[in-house]
């Protein structure tokens, strides 16, 4: 089971951070990502980080957003700085075995949680 916390809202240029608490799943085995889903789009994943922890971002996160996990806390992180309301959504923590971009390939999820940056 994957939990989400964190900040929720924010404004134009500000920062938030998130996190994801797992219990129930040897987190260290995980690949671990972020995906966030914007009123009317596709679910897509911003932020990515496999068991030994390397990272990937989509072109919009680059730079801006820092993922990290701390497996003996068994937490996932989502730092987000320079946040613009494109970036309003709602964010997914997902955990699997193995790593891909696709949200369909993810097998446990955190609940969702709306993120609001205002102008």
């Amino acid at each position: 089971q994957l939990v989400e916390s964190g900040g929720v809202a924010a404004q134009s240029g500000g920062s938030l951070r998130r996190f994801c608490t797992a219990s129930g799943l040897y987190l260290s085995r995980y690949c671990l990502t972020w995906f966030r889903q914007a009123p009317g789009q596709e679910r897509e994943g911003g932020a990515g980080i496999d068991s030994q922890g390397h990272t990937i971002y989509s072109d919009s996160a680059r730079r801006r957003f820092t993922i990290s996990r701390d497996n003996v806390k068994t937490t996932l992180n989502l730092e987000m700085n320079s946040l613009t309301p494109e970036d309003t959504a709602t964010y997914y923590c997902a955990a699997d075995r193995a790593c891909a971009w696709a949200p369909k390939l993810w097998n446990y999820w955190g609940q969702g949680t709306q993120v609001t940056v205002s102008s």
